[in-house]
């Protein structure tokens, strides 16, 4: 993978650059603020971008913000929001660009490298990659949609929004897959999505309830 780096934290982003490199994939470039990382998208067009939410100068939300640009102007390009943060107000906007190539990652819960590589390379390839806590914050700060759902149906909305598949959620809740399936199908209907050959149905339930 074609990977930039967007962080003010130097040792954090060289450090990430390094262990990247060891595993056989190249970082085009490790930026330190927001217009220096749309410049270097628009540059060396990576694969997958790892941003962090806040950077100068008012350490706010200038990298989700670019994000939400680079989302717009290079839609090819994955987008890994990668922070100590979460911050719903426009996060919840970048999900809804798209079902696909994006992932919001909290620093303090990554505790295995090949836990992250993977998680980019499922970006790159236009999957999802988001943290649980992630997921309940942003679901937390629009509750009204989800109301309709049980709470079993709400913990696989949760998994469906990592991008677990059937097996996986039935294997995490300790059900069976038959149950999966009914679960997922009532929450389509719940949420009023129709049939589709989307092979990201599952992040669109998560996508649609953010847009309501």
């Amino acid at each position: 993978m074609r990977i930039v780096i967007a962080d003010d934290a130097v040792i954090l982003r060289e450090g990430l650059a390094q262990l990247l490199a060891v595993r056989g994939h190249e970082v085009v470039a490790g930026v330190g603020d927001a217009m220096a990382l749309r410049e270097a998208v628009a540059e060396h067009r990576p694969d997958v971008a790892v941003i962090d939410v806040r950077m100068p100068p008012t350490h706010t939300d200038e990298g989700l913000r670019a994000a939400i640009d680079l989302r717009r102007d290079h839609p090819r390009t994955g987008i890994l929001l990668f922070s100590q943060y979460v911050e719903t107000r426009f996060a919840a906007d970048l999900l809804a660009r798209s079902p696909g190539g994006v992932g919001y990652l909290l620093k303090e819960r990554v505790a295995d490298l090949d836990d992250f590589v993977d998680a980019l390379r499922r970006v790159a390839a236009g999957g999802t990659a988001l943290d649980p806590e992630v997921v309940a914050q942003l679901l937390g700060a629009r509750h009204q949609g989800v109301g309709a759902l049980t709470p079993r149906e709400r913990e696989v909305l949760a998994l469906m929004a990592e991008g677990r598949a059937n097996a996986a959620i039935a294997k995490t809740l300790v059900v069976s897959d038959r149950a999966v399936e009914k679960h997922i199908a009532n929450i389509f209907t719940k949420l009023g999505l129709a049939p589709s050959g989307d092979d990201h149905r599952r992040v669109l339930a998560v996508l649609h309830y953010l847009r309501s």
